[in-house]
């Protein structure tokens, strides 16, 4: 059964929507980004959210002492590298924290996903992400990819990218470990209850 990932957390109203409707993990962008936290909001949010949820902290080419702090503090669980971090960056990241690692991919297409796979196999961290490829952006596009590319893949993975009511179902078939969905539950830019309902709500039938 896959599990389920809300990203972008902005406010204490969010907070309240996902520990009423209880997604496994939600993200906090500590990168630039129109949903960007500072470590003092980051702070205030996990202190609200329900300890069942798991906190992923969103960074893109940080440096190791930023995100160790985040991790020492414990104002995140999970840590998500949406950057180009490198093999080396990520294994010396792993030997400092013992908190689980996501290595974020962006997807272009089948011949730019070859030329990934061996860093795929080598990388170390715990998981893989892969979110679509936009030019000039490192996430948060809100459009999807050929999900069929990823057969490939032989390791656990997030799917991200453009997945929202309209696909949820769709997304599930490919069994991912976990779905990522953030703008799909948002409306005008902020996290939208009923969405968030309604999504989850579908995950877990199709799921059940």
């Amino acid at each position: 059964m896959s599990k389920i990932k809300i990203c972008g957390l902005k406010s204490e109203n969010d907070v309240k929507i996902v520990n009423k409707y209880g997604p496994d993990y939600v993200g906090f962008i500590l990168a630039p980004s129109k949903r960007r936290v500072n470590y003092e909001v980051a702070k205030k949010l996990k202190a609200l959210l329900n300890p069942s949820i798991l906190a992923v902290g969103v960074f893109v080419n940080e440096s190791l002492e930023v995100i160790g702090q985040y991790a020492e503090d414990k104002v995140i669980d999970v840590i998500q590298l949406h950057g180009d971090e490198s093999l080396e960056m990520i294994k010396e990241l792993k030997q400092q924290v013992s908190i689980p690692v996501i290595k974020a991919m962006r997807i272009k297409d089948e011949k730019q996903l070859k030329h990934l796979l061996p860093f795929i196999q080598e990388v170390t961290a715990d998981y893989l992400l892969f979110d679509t490829y936009q030019e000039g952006l490192y996430g948060g596009s809100g459009k999807s990819f050929d999900w069929k590319l990823l057969e490939v893949v032989e390791r656990s993975y997030f799917l991200a990218g453009g997945i929202g009511l309209h696909n949820i179902e769709e997304a599930c078939k490919w069994k991912p470990f976990a779905i990522d969905v953030s703008s799909g539950v948002e409306t005008n830019g902020v996290k939208d209850a009923i969405k968030v309902s309604e999504l989850i709500q579908k995950y877990r039938a199709y799921e059940a």
